[in-house]
């Protein structure tokens, strides 16, 4: 008896020694989102520089050296896998080298990463690679093995310091479904952030008894409506209780919210600002017994590069660069993307080429995935492939009726134009948001532009002056036969659409994407890499070819005149210095 109480005395004699010390502890939880494979600071291509991870990097060592390194927080909010040349490089160029996301990482010293939608658009074999390779967590907990309650991923990590316990849970988007190919993402599903976080959040509280608690999730801010499934940071900032910060992401609004008991950041996108929480415990008799926050976001300076770091990985900068700069063919005529909102362009008139060629497709649907892109005539080096298609996406072929075609193209205008008459302010749906600091206008889409699809194989009009719903006539295929609703077409889209993305599909068409591979009848590379191979085929990208109405129909908006002019007004709006 003796002895047990002994050992006894001695076990709570180590836990008060493992415990915190009586005192005031402050804390810094930096974050950042949506970097987009933003690694270097180089466009590659000219002397103009970025913020990237080199900046970021700085300023964290800055901090660690000022505040403590023990008391800095790093943290990621997800979608870093994917938009920029030194990604795509290490996803599929160079898949031999241990990623140079991972090394990154590690170097910089993140406490934890979160899974982001694009970071599963990568698929399987970059992603997995990923969680080999980095110490760093790779966090998702509402990403479950399928049929089973086992999360995929990590669900968090405990960062302990002082005595004191940080826990991070991680979650992912719960809308993968209508962004991705499932082939991408086989052998998971997902699950709502809500109520879901907060039972994680629960049994991680009762489990480990963390002294602070955040919550990253890759999830837009939205409405705190309860009604954005894609967005559901707002949400957890108001309902969550044993939190004391939500970082969100995904929309890549940089947003700053706080009340007396938690805070949200959303620090945008690309590096340009850090998000900076601030947290003080006062401990006493070992125990918390006193919190105060608060949340900001630091704007980075591209100009403060940490040159130890851009010294470590400059040979994996050099290989990106020779990718980059690798000759693909030639363009004939300046591309400039922003044509694609007031009618046909050859921009457009490239990818619906590119996608009609895509056998059995007979139509094809697509949109501008380049806000205000420009790629001059002449030489093409391969990141010229990147302003003229960003992203990973897969072509897929589906089957689709007459009327499908016909309501998904209704909606897509609709997303695009208002009904236009002499008392119409503005034919295509924009707003003015006045920069807050100079109150200059700031006109743009109200709707995402990405999601203004038009369509290639097809002839039709777009009569501005009717409702919507009323405004597509189609009048015959390209090649002059006719087009029927009753009659099944197979049609051409990104991965993206056919999955559901843009709700054009299932809002608009009327079709369940959730079953989409029952109607899919092909399926295509990444459509970036269609590109390569038309250019490697062809040589060139000449107007005529790709302008060919026979291939690519035609359509335009009516009344002609009425619209030019209206057009030609809003994208002075739009494009003031054009």
């Amino acid at each position: 008896m003796i002895m047990k109480r002994l050992l006894a005395a001695l076990l709570s004699v180590a836990a008060v020694s493992c415990g915190p010390e009586d005192g005031e502890y402050t804390f810094r939880i930096l974050s950042t989102n949506d970097v987009h494979g933003r690694y270097f600071d180089s466009t590659y291509v000219s002397d103009r520089t970025l913020q990237s991870l080199l900046s970021v990097s700085w300023y964290v060592d800055s901090l660690r050296n000022s505040a403590g390194k023990e008391n800095v927080i790093l943290i990621d909010a997800g979608d870093c896998l994917q938009g920029d040349n030194a990604a795509y490089y290490f996803n599929y160029i160079d898949t031999l080298s241990d990623h140079l996301f991972s090394r990154m990482v590690d170097y910089m010293g993140y406490d934890a990463v979160v899974v982001g939608n694009h970071d599963i658009e990568t698929g399987h074999p970059v992603y997995d690679r990923i969680v080999n390779q980095m110490s760093t967590p790779f966090l998702a907990a509402n990403a479950l093995r399928t049929g089973s309650s086992e999360p995929y991923f990590r669900e968090y990590v405990i960062v302990k310091r002082h005595g004191l316990k940080i826990a991070v849970l991680g979650f992912t988007n719960p809308n993968i479904r209508n962004w991705l190919s499932p082939k991408l993402w086989e052998g998971m599903e997902f699950r709502s952030l809500l109520p879901f976080v907060q039972e994680t959040v629960d049994r991680v509280r009762s489990q480990e008894r963390p002294d602070v608690v955040v919550v990253a999730v890759h999830s837009g801010t939205g409405e705190g409506d309860g009604r954005q499934y894609e967005s559901q940071g707002l949400d957890l900032f108001k309902s969550l209780s044993g939190v004391d910060f939500v970082i969100c992401s995904h929309d890549h609004r940089p947003v700053v919210l706080q009340n007396d008991s938690i805070a949200l950041i959303n620090t945008g996108s690309h590096c340009r600002n850090i998000g900076h929480g601030q947290i003080t415990l006062k401990v006493k008799k070992g125990n918390v017994v006193s919190k105060s926050l608060s949340a900001g976001l630091i704007n980075v300076d591209k100009n403060n590069t940490d040159e130890a770091m851009r010294t470590m990985f400059q040979d994996d900068y050099e290989a990106v660069k020779a990718f980059t700069l690798e000759e693909v063919g030639e363009l004939k005529a300046d591309l400039i993307t922003r044509d694609s909102y007031r009618g046909m362009s050859d921009y457009m008139n490239l990818i619906h080429t590119i996608s009609l060629g895509c056998a059995p497709a007979r139509i094809s649907f697509a949109a501008p995935l380049t806000f205000n892109g420009y790629v001059k005539a002449g030489t093409l080096v391969y990141n010229d492939l990147f302003t003229i298609y960003p992203f990973e996406n897969q072509l897929y072929v589906v089957k689709m009726t007459g009327k499908e075609i016909k309501d998904y193209l209704e909606y897509s205008y609709d997303l695009w134009i208002n009904t236009y008459d002499k008392e119409t302010l503005h034919l295509l749906k924009i707003a003015d948001a006045p920069d807050p600091r100079t109150g200059q206008a700031n006109w743009s889409f109200v709707n995402r532009f990405y999601n203004f699809d038009s369509a290639g194989g097809l002839v039709y009009e777009v009569d501005v002056t009717r409702p919507s719903g009323e405004r597509v006539v189609v009048r015959s295929m390209a090649n002059g036969t006719p087009f029927a609703l009753d009659a099944e077409y197979d049609v051409a889209m990104t991965s993206y659409r056919a999955s559901g993305g843009g709700g054009i599909m299932r809002n608009g068409a009327g079709v369940d994407t959730d079953r989409i591979e029952e109607r899919t009848v092909a399926y295509y590379p990444e459509i970036r890499d269609l590109l390569y191979d038309y250019l490697k085929k062809n040589g060139s990208i000449d107007p005529e070819v790709i302008g060919n109405p026979a291939v690519i129909g035609r359509w335009n908006f009516v009344p002609y005149e009425e619209a030019e002019k209206a057009l030609d007004k809003d994208m002075k709006l739009l494009f003031p210095r054009f």
